[in-house]
């Protein structure tokens, strides 16, 4: 019997439906026994928080700290919600979040009850609640009699003093005139435009006037011998006379208004490859390095001579005052020549004409224009005095003689060894241009 109930004893604890009094809790019993005890009201969407839970106002004092600590100020509705999510839930959230960037179906006003009572019924809460980032709920607006202190740092609206205009630079000349024969020598000054909106150009052994206003086109001059040429044109301060200088080594005074010579000077023993007025005084130098004094009011018109280049001469400039003459040559010098004992003035060549051939001065916007050769064929605009490049005009197919500026400084004329001379319009005062669709380009024949 005792044998009996022995076994009977093996075969109870064998058994693995029977409660075992004396083994250890279990893992998810400890845990759920913990959970309880520390936070019995779990907070998710659809529940709210248990009464014993004050949202009211935070805890008088900061934990942790001593009584010395400040106490935190109250406040109604608490500093901020943290809502508590399952796994679960965090998976929905995720999910939502992929598929973010989808393009979303739309739904009418009466199917979205339905699709939330759906997702309470499946799982537990309304999905859309479920998301990581919702926001819900109308703005509040300010209460009745409030002031804002704060004060504008930055606005976008343009005021009228901070608009800045735009100024347009058109890639295209506006007009292009044909230069046949045109003598292709870079010492040479063939390009002058005169106070009365007249262009003197000369080709080979003729003189041609344009008319920029009405467009006409006048030969004043044709030399005689065949095998001579134009070597430089200048026209006086008030545009109603035209010096021309000659291979011959002539220098030729002419009245326009009636279309006839004045009077020729002779002194130099080379062609005349560049002349200046001063008022009543002109100068002219030749390819032997002497620069001659005119005055063109008396018969006995040559009165000095200023020798110092070893090489042609190539450009001549008269200071705004008239105090000073500066003249470059071929030998790499430039000599700043004074006609007046003891003058302090300074020789601002911005002012007034420039020295070298192929460089001229914008006054309405303070740009230098320089005209480029071999390589290039270019005229390029640089800001002054920084020299930062503005815009390059591009056109010419073969190297730039000479720049002349318009009356109105508002256009520069550059003619180049491909016998052309192109108009650009790139300097007009408070001017805004659009591109326009079709080109304007005119071109006409001076010959």
């Amino acid at each position: 019997m005792s044998h009996f109930g022995f076994e009977n004893d093996i075969h109870n604890v064998l058994r693995l439906d029977m409660p075992i009094t004396n083994a250890p809790i279990a893992r998810w019993q400890r845990k759920a026994s913990t959970s309880n005890s520390t936070n019995t009201n779990s907070l998710s969407p659809n529940k709210s928080v248990n009464s014993s839970v004050s949202l009211s106002k935070t805890p008088s004092k900061t934990p942790g700290k001593n009584s010395k600590t400040q106490n935190t100020p109250s406040k109604a509705g608490g500093d901020r919600f943290i809502p508590t999510r399952n796994n679960k839930q965090l998976d929905v959230a995720s999910f939502l979040i992929s598929k973010e960037n989808e393009p979303v179906e739309e739904t009418s006003s009466s199917t979205a009850p339905k699709q939330k009572a759906w997702s309470v019924t499946l799982n537990g809460y309304d999905i859309e609640e479920a998301k990581i980032l919702h926001l819900g709920g109308k703005p509040l607006n300010a209460p009745e009699g409030y002031q804002n202190n704060l004060k504008v740092l930055y606005s976008q609206v343009p005021t009228p003093v901070s608009i800045k205009k735009s100024r347009y630079i058109s890639s295209v000349p506006e007009r292009i005139l044909d230069a046949p024969d045109i003598k292709n020598d870079f010492y040479l000054n063939l390009m002058d435009w005169g106070r009365q909106n007249l262009l003197a150009v000369g080709l080979a052994n003729h003189v041609y006037l344009w008319d920029a206003g009405a467009g006409d086109i006048v030969l004043l001059k044709k030399m005689e011998d065949d095998s001579e040429y134009i070597c430089s044109v200048s026209w006086s301060k008030d545009g109603n006379f035209l010096a021309v200088g000659t291979s011959d080594c002539k220098v030729e005074l002419w009245d326009v208004q009636y279309q006839k010579r004045l009077r020729s000077m002779d002194g130099h023993l080379a062609r005349v490859s560049c002349l200046c007025w001063n008022d009543h005084v002109l100068s002219s130098a030749s390819r032997s390095g002497l620069i001659h004094q005119h005055d063109v009011r008396v018969a006995d018109h040559h009165i000095f001579t200023f020798g110092g280049h070893t090489q042609e001469v190539c450009g001549l400039t008269w200071s705004p005052d008239g105090k000073y003459l500066a003249s470059g040559g071929n030998d790499n010098m430039v000599y700043i020549w004074p006609m007046t004992t003891g003058s302090d003035s300074a020789f601002c060549w911005l002012t007034h004409c420039l020295l070298v051939s192929s460089l001229v001065f914008a006054p309405n916007y303070k740009e230098l224009v320089s005209g480029h050769g071999f390589a290039h064929d270019k005229v390029i605009i640089w800001k002054y005095p920084s020299l930062s490049k503005v815009a390059e005009l591009e056109g010419h197919e073969d190297r730039v003689l000479n720049l002349a500026l318009s009356p109105d400084a508002s256009t520069v004329a550059s003619v180049a060894a491909d016998e052309t001379i192109r108009l650009w319009k790139s300097f007009e005062k408070d001017a805004i241009k659009k591109p326009k669709l079709t080109s304007s380009i005119i071109q006409q024949h001076i010959r």
